[in-house]
Formats: C-alpha cells, sequence, structure tokens
C-alpha cells in the first residue's frame, strides 16, 4: 500500500479507533446499514466470482475491497441525481436500487442487465450502464451535469473511475471542461493501487492523483477509501456543493484491489504475496466491523446470523437470474441503430435462418 505523506479525510483508522469526532449524519442505525450493505455485496461478490468459474457468468470485474466507496457513493446520492458507473461499480448500483439479478444478467452477457428500474416515486431512471472502456463515462458525465445546469435543475452528476483512467485523455479533458463551466459533477477515482498489473508509481509521478485537479481550477479532496464514514461524508460534501452552484469536485479514493482485476487475470503474476497480506490489514468491511463492535452495536453472534441473511437473499437472486430467458441471437442486432442498412440486415436474417436449421437438427428438433 502506497504510503500518503499528506493528512487525508478519515474518521476511523485500520485499527477501528476513532481518530475524529464523528459527523452529525453519522447515526448508530446509519452506521449499522452501512455495514450490512458492505457485507451483502462481499459475499455476493464471491457468489458471482464462482458462478463465472462454473460456466454460469461471463468474465466479472470483482469489487473486492472498494465496499465502502460504492456502499458511500450510492447512499450518498439522491434518486434525481445521475450515475455515471465504470465496470467496477456493482455496490454503487446495488445502493441505488439496481437489482443483483440486474447485474448478475450483464456481467451474464445480456444488455437487457442495463435496463435499470426506476427508484420509487420516479419515472424513469436516468443512471449509465457499466461503461468497460477505460475513461470514456467521464465525458458522458460532463454533458449530463453540463444539460443538468442549462435545464436550471439542481441535481448532481457522480462519475467515478480507476487510477489508470486518470492517464487517459478522456479524463483530464472532462475536468477540464468541467472546471471551465462550473458544472455540477463529482468525479470519484478509486485509486486502488493497480492498473491492471502497472502499480500506481508507474501510472501517475505527481505525489496524488487528486493533484490534478489543481490544474483544472476544480476542488480536490483526499479521502481514505477504506474509511465508509469519510467517504459518505465526501459526498454529502461535494454533492450539496454541486446542487448549489459551486462547482465540480474531484475525490480521490485511496484503497486496494484485493483480488484480480477481473477472473481474466492473475494477480499473483505481478504483485506479491507480503504487499496482499498487507493490504489485507485496511480492509473496509473489517475496520467498521471492529469499530461497530467496540461500541457495542454489534456482535459474532449478529455477524452470523447476518451473514446467513445475505446467503439466502443472494440465492435468490441467483435462482432468478438462472431463471432467465436467453435473448434470442439476432437481438446483438436490434440496438446498435436506429435504422440497420442492407448489410447489417442480412446479417441478422442469415443469423436467424442459422439458428433455425441448428434447432430443426438438435435432438429435440424434426430431424431429432
Amino acid at each position: 500500500m502506497t504510503i500518503q505523506t499528506q493528512p487525508m479525510h478519515r474518521y476511523i483508522d485500520h485499527c477501528g479507533k476513532l481518530i475524529n469526532p464523528l459527523p452529525d449524519w453519522a447515526s448508530n442505525e446509519l452506521l449499522l446499514r452501512f455495514y450490512r450493505d458492505m457485507v451483502l455485496v462481499r459475499h455476493y461478490d464471491k457468489k458471482a466470482i464462482a458462478l463465472q468459474r462454473t460456466g454460469k457468468l461471463g468474465t466479472y470485474p470483482s469489487h473486492l475491497g472498494a465496499e465502502a466507496i460504492g456502499i458511500a457513493i450510492g447512499h450518498a446520492m439522491e434518486p434525481t441525481d445521475t450515475f455515471a458507473p465504470y465496470y467496477r461499480d456493482m455496490p454503487a448500483l446495488w445502493a441505488r436500487g439496481v437489482s443483483m439479478e440486474k447485474n448478475l444478467q450483464y456481467w451474464g452477457g445480456d444488455e437487457l442487465g442495463s435496463d435499470f428500474p426506476p427508484a420509487p416515486n420516479q419515472l424513469h431512471n436516468d443512471d449509465m450502464p457499466f461503461c468497460v472502456p477505460i475513461a470514456t463515462q467521464c465525458s458522458h458525465a460532463v454533458g449530463i451535469a453540463a444539460a443538468m445546469k442549462i435545464k436550471g435543475l439542481h441535481r448532481a452528476t457522480v462519475v467515478t473511475c480507476g487510477d489508470g483512467a486518470t492517464s487517459k485523455g478522456d479524463f483530464l479533458e472532462s475536468l477540464n471542461c468541467a472546471g471551465i463551466w462550473n458544472i455540477p459533477l463529482v468525479f470519484v477515482i478509486n485509486n486502488n493501487q493497480w492498473a491492471i498489473s502497472v502499480p500506481l508509481h508507474l501510472q501517475c509521478h505527481a505525489e496524488h492523483l487528486v493533484d490534478k485537479a489543481k490544474g483544472a481550477g476544480i476542488e480536490g479532496m483526499l479521502v481514505d477509501g477504506n474509511d465508509i464514514v469519510a467517504m459518505y461524508d465526501a459526498m454529502l460534501y461535494s454533492l450539496d456543493k454541486a446542487k448549489k452552484g459551486k462547482g465540480a469536485t474531484l475525490i480521490e479514493a485511496i484503497s486496494y484491489r484485493l483480488c484480480d482485476h477481473t477472473t481474466a487475470d492473475d494477480a499473483s503474476r505481478y504483485r506479491s504475496d507480503d504487499e496482499l497480506e498487507q493490504a489485507w490489514q485496511y480492509d473496509p468491511v473489517s475496520r467498521l466491523k471492529t469499530y461497530l463492535i467496540n461500541q457495542g452495536l454489534w456482535s459474532e453472534e449478529q455477524e452470523i446470523e447476518w451473514q446467513h441473511e445475505c446467503d439466502k437473499y443472494i440465492n435468490k437472486a441467483v435462482e432468478n437470474y438462472l431463471e432467465l430467458i436467453a435473448q434470442a441471437p439476432e437481438s446483438t442486432f436490434d440496438h446498435l441503430y436506429e435504422h440497420i442498412d442492407d448489410d447489417l440486415q442480412h446479417q441478422r436474417d442469415s443469423l436467424i435462418n442459422k439458428a433455425l436449421r441448428m434447432e430443426k437438427q438438435s435432438p429435440g428438433g424434426e430431424h431429432g
């Protein structure tokens, strides 16, 4: 884990000790909700990886170690705000009401997994789908936030990315635009120390990634991304500022990727076991658990009971996912363009005919 040489926004240290007075909003009930949510999405993550390993899910990006960042973002945002996530943002989307079934559907290869339902009392959901290309979601977020300002809406846009994305022109240009246009936008960098196999010290020579905010003339905040209290507090501040017309904020959330980059990666090829073992000492879930137990708000008995509840909830979501009817092969053409040309129409028809022939030749078909 990279040692930071300047103080960062933090309330609870890695030993679960309070080092600054909690903010007024930090009720026991809310902290317990945060903890339960982090445990739930961590259990889900483990299950999703198991599904991929058994051929029931496509390549999957684990969020192990980033639970505090995602849950804080999801709970801090209002339903009317807009979220432009990157691929490791299942916890934030789940906290915003997107079901586990939808997440499984997406990583199972069905684009309907990006069709998010509206929040209660909302007519539609304005959140963007997962963005797998690196940093392109930043420019989308700039456009959305600019539209909010032009329309006079007191709303904010939040966009997330990994540390590797901060070297892309899409990120830097978006940051520059956000400063010039003074738009209601919050950037959150999940600095998990690794851009696939590239370590942070080879990614950027600046002391902190948040220093890039200075070049854009916007406020930057260095936050302990393993401390959900600090993350939620930083989000509340940045969202409130954005909605009051005071401009964009860049949050660098310091975390560590406790997992492989995706299920197609093997991190043991480029990082040491000692580094990973040290990083586990900063685990966001264990940190909050220790604090809650020390305060008499949680117990090992409650932990076991909640883990059983998580397993039941997740298993039901998996059952629903596995019962989904697969989309027809030709559906891959149906949402590329408003109108498809003759060549694509020919390809679509050929795919349909091929599927029909295979069906007839199958054991249950005409020739079976």
